[in-house]
């Protein structure tokens, strides 16, 4: 293997999306990351009802460059196995509920008898310890605890979930930060992720806004951002687009553009302050404007003058667009014969371009990885 992780080994147990979308970016980073799985293999195997021969699109998406092992870690026999293979390895991450996690002994306090160095992640809702430890946590419903859902969506509408997995992806990218800041470090240990806690860690600026002022933040029309105007969608002759002005030189530049050079010096619309005191005033004459052309036409006039706009899009048309083409986005999974495709890494190192395999079939490496464990 090569890239930036040769040389390390990572033990992945866990399922469907967080705690293997961690090991995702690790093998893309050329960690070779050991997939731990139960005899009836992750359920991610069967959840979606997409296969492209043998492999689930869903589990594809989140298990390319990985090694599978079936070890029946509720067995004396399978927890020793674990055993051997932690004493050769740098770290463990799981995202088991925190009684299954302990009962299948994937902490350092069970495993330092086998590597003092080891650093274990574990990735659950709540914490490993506390009151609501063995609360139910998936997704959706963190994403309603911290105020997400409630913040997301038309103020008429009800709370909205964010269009993806919002808190499984962000408590997966956490968990790769805090392995290897402990492998840098140097020193064994237990890092503890919890779902919950990353999520309200990332409502940063709007926390801050009720922690200090008492603000009461909610839903906003359009997608709007709570102080920037304009910074929000806005419906046009054919679709969707995304305005977001910040600075008062691009205000100035837009309203050149749009035809309305008198905003410029109108009391009301001249400076950010303004523009977010009388936000319902400028955001209903912006979008009257905008409603002559169609999106289009308006990021291409906008755009070479530095103003962010952007056509609302599909995700099958984000796919298939020439930025995506440009990144190199798109891969191809193995030696293309299955046909199957993902998006790649989002992370771009000079010298280094990962290789792209494809997901394991249920025990595929058991002989391979036991075997030096074993020899």
């Amino acid at each position: 293997m090569s890239g930036p992780l040769a040389g390390i080994r990572i033990i992945e147990v866990g399922h469907m999306l967080a705690g293997p979308y961690c090991g995702l970016l690790l093998a893309d980073m050329g960690a070779e990351v050991i997939k731990i799985e139960a005899p009836e293999g992750d359920i991610a195997r069967t959840v979606s009802p997409h296969f492209i021969g043998p492999h689930n699109a869903y589990f594809a998406s989140l298990n390319r460059n990985k090694k599978s092992v079936v070890i029946d870690l509720a067995s004396d026999a399978g927890r020793a196995e674990l055993g051997e293979l932690a004493g050769r390895s740098h770290a463990l991450v799981t995202n088991l509920r925190p009684s299954a996690i302990k009962k299948l002994g994937l902490t350092y306090s069970k495993l330092r008898r086998w590597n003092e160095r080891i650093v274990c992640v574990a990735l659950t809702g709540y914490g490993l310890e506390g009151p609501y430890a063995e609360s139910p946590a998936y997704d959706y419903v963190i994403q309603a605890l911290t105020g997400v859902m409630a913040l997301t969506g038309d103020p008429s509408a009800p709370p909205t979930k964010a269009g993806y997995s919002a808190v499984d992806n962000s408590a997966g990218l956490v968990a790769a930060m805090g392995l290897l800041a402990k492998i840098v470090e140097g020193k064994g240990g237990q890092v503890d992720v919890a779902m919950y806690d990353v999520m309200l860690s990332q409502l940063n600026y709007l926390a801050g806004a009720v922690l200090n002022t008492g603000e009461v933040v909610g839903r906003l029309a359009n997608s709007s951002h709570p102080y920037v105007v304009p910074a929000q969608i806005f419906p046009t002759t054919d679709g969707w687009l995304t305005l977001f002005i910040t600075h008062d030189k691009f205000w100035q530049k837009f309203c050149h553009e749009a035809g309305r050079p008198q905003w410029i010096a109108d009391p009301q619309f001249a400076t950010m302050a303004s523009r977010r005191q009388n936000r319902e005033a400028v955001l209903a004459a912006i979008g009257e404007v905008l409603m002559t052309a169609p999106a289009a036409e308006w990021v291409r006039r906008l755009a070479p003058l530095g103003v962010v706009a952007a056509e609302v899009g599909s995700l099958q048309q984000a796919l298939e667009s020439d930025l995506t083409r440009s990144r190199d986005l798109v891969v191809t999974l193995g030696d293309g014969s299955q046909a199957l495709r993902a998006v790649a890494s989002p992370l771009k190192f000079d010298g280094y371009t990962p290789r792209y395999g494809l997901p394991p079939l249920l025990n595929e490496h058991r002989d391979e990885v036991l075997g030096k464990v074993h020899g």
